[in-house]
């Protein structure tokens, strides 16, 4: 009985497959795909925009130098240094002074901050590359 289902199935898709046409594209199929694929491919440039505009920098600076204009300008030079002198610093003096590091702990900060110093122009260059594409 199963040979007699497999016959039957095998003829049925023999018939299926002799009435069936083959098929063929339209004139212009390739043409047509790929104009889609080339506005897939066309991809949005990311625009480089600063967080802080030129106009923001220069009123910054326009003000840091306006500040600095007027400490330097308005009062007594005598009162306007006096201030620093008064501050007492003995106390982190003699607290700097028992600090102590090993040679492996300076070995390690300096290695540590050579590699940042490193790392920092490889990764620009890599994230800059990776956004060209």
């Amino acid at each position: 009985m199963k040979e007699k289902a497999d016959k039957y199935l095998d003829d049925l898709a023999n018939k299926v497959i002799k009435r069936t046409t083959v098929q063929s594209p339209s004139f212009n199929f390739t043409a047509a795909v790929m104009s889609q694929v080339e506005v897939l491919n066309k991809k949005q440039t990311i625009v480089y925009k600063p967080l802080i505009s030129k106009t923001i920098w220069v009123l910054i600076s326009v003000g840091f130098l306006a500040i600095i204009i007027y400490a330097l300008f308005s009062g007594n030079k005598v009162e306007s240094t006096s201030w620093l002198n008064e501050m007492d610093f003995s106390a982190l003096t003699n607290t700097l002074s028992s600090f102590k590091l090993s040679k492996t702990v300076m070995y390690a900060v300096v290695f540590f901050g050579f590699m940042i110093c490193i790392q920092i122009p490889l990764l620009k260059n890599y994230f800059d590359k990776r956004l060209e594409m």
